[in-house]
């Protein structure tokens, strides 16, 4: 750990924006790998070199999606889910994170029989758990995968306002987000689904512009109704963009590794955030996927510490607690669509 993570570390921060999947330790998914007879290589050190993006794969927002592969093996069954949930939260508890919205998709974890209810279910157990052992803030963003199409957007819309946290005495659903695959996947395309989330008291963001222009973060705000932004890294190329967002406070989930990473931002460029604080857009600092990205929470706060320094840093994080959606929720006016 370098001086500037211990640092970090010790800063009170706030998680946004982080993947279930993409940020299950290795450890983890190896031992039950294990435990199932399900390895396909031989060693926990072979098996991080299948979860954890290297240098030759870099620059592919594609090639990054495709870590995801493996940890699917795992991720079907209802124990399993809670015990990478629980695992995942204690990971981010132990690195001086205080609050912190996990990003998951469901659809993708029913192809052994569970429900789009029991796989959203399983991740509150696991949270659920966390929060009592941790004494961690939690709550469960529920993705729609883009190349799954709008139908499916709309069922996984409604499950999510059905397990929502209004309806909760604990842990519930707090936000609706869309993800996957973004070019040729307008977040247009998605309105109803995100009408239905709306109207059941769901908080809403997407990722765009992460791997398109700044015209899919226009329509993530106009036609989505999204308070926040997933990347969105080509809303620099849009004065009228960063102005608007900025007077609606529509915050940024900004993802530094992860970022240079995809390529939705070019290696040696200056990372979009500075061009967002610049013009007063809200930001947050994120993780994204700890374990594709092989980072961890305050490797991506010490980041930017020299050129920002830890009194913007802690305020950044400051500021993104009151984004988020956890406690936000509110019963649906009209009811669901």
């Amino acid at each position: 750990m370098t001086a500037k993570t211990a640092q970090a570390k010790k800063i009170a921060k706030i998680e946004l924006h982080q993947h279930l999947d993409g940020s299950i330790p290795a450890a983890v998914t190896w031992r039950i790998m294990k435990r199932y007879g399900l390895n396909p290589v031989e060693s926990l050190g072979e098996m991080r070199k299948l979860l954890q993006l290297q240098p030759e794969e870099e620059g592919s927002l594609l090639s990054y999606l495709d870590k995801f592969h493996y940890p699917m093996w795992i991720t079907q069954f209802y124990e399993n889910i809670v015990e990478v949930t629980l695992a995942v939260v204690a990971s981010a508890a132990k690195d001086g994170v205080k609050l912190i919205e996990l990003r998951y998709s469901p659809m993708i974890h029913v192809y052994a029989g569970l429900t789009v209810r029991q796989a959203i279910r399983s991740v509150l157990a696991g949270l659920n758990q966390a929060k009592e052992k941790y004494g961690i803030e939690v709550g469960l963003i529920v993705i729609a995968m883009r190349q799954h199409g709008p139908h499916v957007a709309k069922i996984l819309a409604r499950a999510a306002v059905s397990e929502s946290q209004w309806l909760h005495d604990r842990t519930g659903v707090i936000g609706f987000d869309i993800a996957g695959a973004e070019r040729g996947n307008p977040p247009s395309l998605f309105s109803k689904a995100y009408d239905i989330a709306r109207k059941g008291g769901l908080g809403l963001t997407a990722h765009a512009g992460e791997d398109e222009g700044p015209g899919y973060i226009w329509q993530a705000i106009d036609d989505l109704g999204c308070t926040r932004i997933g990347h969105g890294c080509s809303a620099i190329a849009d004065k009228e963009l960063l102005r608007r967002m900025r007077r609606d406070r529509i915050l940024v989930e900004c993802a530094p590794t992860s970022n240079y990473q995809t390529g939705a931002v070019a290696k040696g460029e200056r990372h979009p955030i500075f061009i967002f604080l610049e013009n007063d857009v809200p930001v947050a600092l994120c993780t994204d996927n700890t374990t594709v990205s092989n980072t961890s929470h305050s490797r991506e706060s010490a980041f930017f510490w020299d050129e920002l320094g830890a009194t913007t840093i802690r305020g950044i994080h400051q500021q993104a607690r009151q984004h988020s959606f956890i406690g936000k929720g509110h019963p649906p006016l009209n009811g669901p669509s």
